[in-house]
């Protein structure tokens, strides 16, 4: 078993669209990025890389290259669970939380655990998404910007580890 932690947060700007696990959410700000921005789906990224000791999302899709100039996170998080399956793990559990002090985002979280399962390639029961805010407090609670947190437990492919 490998366990690895994603953190990421974006500056929320106004003429931004607010995306968080694929979804766009009604808002009067987005988060600025070089991609879409999606703080969860960064977060999971870094996690199941962190998880392989495979670096970061920085290292393996930098915003210095146009080809990642507002691509979808899910196209980059498919690129991860494919590295992940070469590498020969699958996902365990994934548990995320995403910090944000508006808008209130637990009407959502069944959108972005659909779309980032099927990416994943797990089920429902293997993703939890969570929501808070900060009570007002810091960057967050000034709503400056949003983060999410994530955990995986990646274990070795039984298929592969038979081999």
């Amino acid at each position: 078993m490998r366990v690895g932690i994603g953190y990421d947060v974006h500056k929320l700007i106004a003429g931004r669209d607010l995306i968080l696990g694929g979804i766009k959410i009604p808002n009067d700000k987005g988060l600025l990025g070089h991609s879409d921005a999606d703080v969860l789906t960064h977060a999971i990224m870094d996690a199941i890389l962190g998880a392989m000791a495979e670096g970061d999302i920085g290292v393996h899709f930098p915003d210095s290259e146009e080809a990642y100039m507002g691509i979808s996170s899910l196209e980059l998080l498919n690129r991860v669970v494919l590295l992940m399956k070469k590498n020969r793990y699958e996902i365990g559990n994934i548990d995320t939380v995403i910090m944000a002090e508006k808008p209130k985002l637990h009407q959502f979280t069944n959108e972005m655990k659909q779309n980032l399962c099927k990416v994943l390639g797990i089920n429902a029961n293997q993703l939890s998404i969570k929501a808070t805010t900060t009570e007002k407090l810091g960057f967050i609670g000034r709503e400056e910007g949003i983060a999410a947190e994530c955990i995986v437990l990646l274990t070795t492919n039984e298929l592969f580890s038979k081999l």
